[in-house]
């Protein structure tokens, strides 16, 4: 079982900047990617990033790529979001999710953390 806590998030203004990071615990290996997810008020959850965990090769949704960069820090258990040039859109609560080897679903999920982007 693994456990995941966000922390990063708040209030910031359009064109600004946050940074969001996720920290693991708990199984620490067989791990084939690390995401992010997010959900606006009375909308679906979407895909926003993720990251083999392996290689490093990060996929992004269209509608951050350019913007907002996936990283991890294999030492420290953790993966980061970086999100520049935030628009009043990109407001959600953002989920970190954490996907095994041989398994084709993000299974672990963290408790969410804020983000609002005012105009």
């Amino acid at each position: 079982q693994v456990q995941l806590v966000e922390s990063g998030g708040g209030l910031v203004q359009a064109g600004g900047s946050l940074r969001l990071s996720c920290a693991a615990s708990g199984r620490t290996f067989s791990r084939n990617a690390m995401g992010w997810f997010r959900q606006a008020p009375g909308k679906g959850r979407e895909f926003v990033a993720a990251i083999n965990w392996n290689n490093g090769v990060a996929t992004y949704a269209d509608s951050v790529k350019g913007r907002f960069t996936i990283s991890r820090d294999s030492a420290k258990n953790t993966v980061y979001l970086q999100m520049n040039s935030l628009k009043p859109e990109d407001t959600a609560v953002y989920y970190c999710a954490e996907r095994p080897e041989g398994i084709a679903y993000f299974g672990s999920w963290g408790q969410g953390t804020q983000v609002t982007v005012s105009s």
